[in-house]
């Protein structure tokens, strides 16, 4: 691994895996999908870049997808990251668990934002489009001293400049 790992943020795919996504996700250490999935094999495909840590949205239902987890957690770089689909769902304290992100998805915006010492990302759509949002992933960098986020645009392949926040 890096000495600085890099996680790939992927969210609301809804059963369509863009090529461009999977471009955009090449030579992470780790994925993460903050719901609304869709089949397995998107999973899979995602597995064929780096480890997976996943969890159920609302619309994934039956099957496979009824088994993913509400919420889940990840230790990357020394760092814990939590996952939930709906930020509205989130009822943990980050501080007494040293949380140092929470991703989350639904709403289809990318957003990164400080909540005391933790910071909440949601990387915004990566499937199809809803209302006249961007189609985006991100990428966030694990540091000793903080996280570097960056946003990747689907459609128009920009690649965002790294934010850096402290913790």
């Amino acid at each position: 691994m890096n000495a600085a790992p890099e996680i790939g943020l992927i969210s609301d795919t809804h059963g369509l895996l863009r090529p461009e996504a999977l471009s955009a996700l090449e030579g992470v250490d780790h994925v993460i999908h903050a719901g609304d999935v869709g089949p397995q094999s998107i999973l899979d495909e995602l597995a064929a870049i780096a480890p997976v840590t996943v969890v159920r949205g609302n619309t994934d239902h039956g099957g496979e997808a009824a088994a993913r987890p509400l919420t889940n957690a990840v230790e990357i770089g020394g760092r814990l990251i939590y996952v939930v689909h709906d930020i509205d769902d989130f009822d943990v304290d980050p501080e007494a668990a040293e949380l140092a992100a929470v991703v989350y998805g639904h709403s289809h915006r990318p957003t990164a934002e400080r909540r005391g010492d933790t910071l909440s990302v949601n990387p915004g759509a990566a499937g199809h489009r809803r209302l006249t949002l961007p189609i985006t992933v991100a990428r966030l960098r694990v540091r000793e001293s903080g996280i570097d986020l960056r946003y990747v645009d689907l459609e128009t392949s920009e690649i965002g400049d790294w934010d850096s926040y402290a913790l």
